[in-house]
């Protein structure tokens, strides 16, 4: 794969998922190598991370690269009017690669087109999350023995969440058949159920999150619902708790579901959760470290 930017995860094709999960496979073996050394690396998070955001530094550092960058956009130029533009061609002058979350949709692919050195998008809005996805993917491949032929099932957030809209699109490639399940406020949009008609991809919707779903799945995907999205907070208090995924609603489950979730969560999965092994959300997280290394080496261009 040559070097380019990741904004989305249309970007990739069927076989380069494919290679990039062997790749993900190998760093997983051995995360601690001398790959980016003489390399920098940007983040530059304009909305607050945990995850992704230690999972790239640590990613970088377990590669032997250095991390410059912002946390908090508060303190960054843009706070005195600098513009996105600005801001991503002089970042570009330090660094090989630039990592960047933005509460815009669109903003990455922007950044990308302005920019001297390789983009990857680290969440846009409630766009896209692209290495999310492949960290998704991974986790599905680990349970599961495979992608394709997945039936899963989407909990909570389907408007505003990215990591399901990315998720989607990558296992359009792979014959799933999906469950979305949401509170009319919060559906899926319709640009990705039009997507799913027109590619043939089979999709059923629900608004109760019933034990008789869950119980065809072989992954369950729970999403927080995101205060953040919201312009009306009344809107959100309407919603918030409408789903939440209890230890005992998992008793007659596939034995091999696994559920998984982006984290942090709140409500939607219950703390007696935890303890189930087919609770399998820390172990995905944990997966994004392998996942992020093999990403920005293959948008560097260097292979393990």
């Amino acid at each position: 794969m040559k070097n380019r930017s990741l904004v989305s995860i249309t970007d990739y094709s069927k076989e380069e998922i494919r290679h990039v999960l062997k790749k993900i496979e190998q760093f997983e073996k051995n995360p601690n190598q001398r790959l980016l050394e003489g390399k920098v690396v940007a983040t530059l998070f304009f909305e607050p991370s945990t995850r992704t955001r230690l999972s790239f530094e640590t990613a970088v550092n377990r590669l032997g690269g250095r991390v410059i960058g912002f946390s908090d956009a508060s303190t960054s130029s843009s706070v005195k009017g600098e513009t996105l533009k600005d801001t991503i061609i002089m970042v570009s002058n330090y660094a090989d690669l630039i990592v960047m979350r933005h509460y815009l949709d669109g903003a990455a692919r922007y950044a990308s087109e302005v920019c001297s050195v390789p983009i990857i998008n680290a969440g846009d809005g409630s766009n896209q999350h692209p290495s999310q996805t492949m960290l998704d993917l991974y986790s599905i491949f680990k349970t599961q023995g495979r992608i394709n032929d997945i039936e899963i099932a989407m909990v909570g957030d389907l408007k505003y969440g990215r990591t399901v809209h990315s998720l989607l699109m990558a296992l359009s490639h792979f014959n799933p058949v999906f469950h979305f399940i949401a509170p009319e406020e919060l559906d899926m949009p319709a640009s990705y159920k039009t997507f799913c008609q027109k590619s043939g991809i089979r999709f059923h919707e629900h608004r109760d999150f019933s034990e008789d779903v869950i119980n065809q799945s072989d992954i369950l995907y729970m999403t927080r619902v995101q205060k953040e999205r919201f312009s009306d907070l009344m809107d959100y208090e309407r919603v918030k708790n409408v789903y939440t995924l209890r230890n005992k609603m998992l008793e007659n489950s596939k034995p091999n579901l696994r559920v998984l979730h982006p984290l942090p969560r709140v409500t939607e999965i219950a703390y007696d959760v935890d303890s189930n092994p087919k609770a399998y959300y820390f172990q995905q997280a944990k997966n994004g470290l392998y996942t992020r290394q093999a990403i920005m080496c293959l948008a560097l261009g260097i292979e393990n």
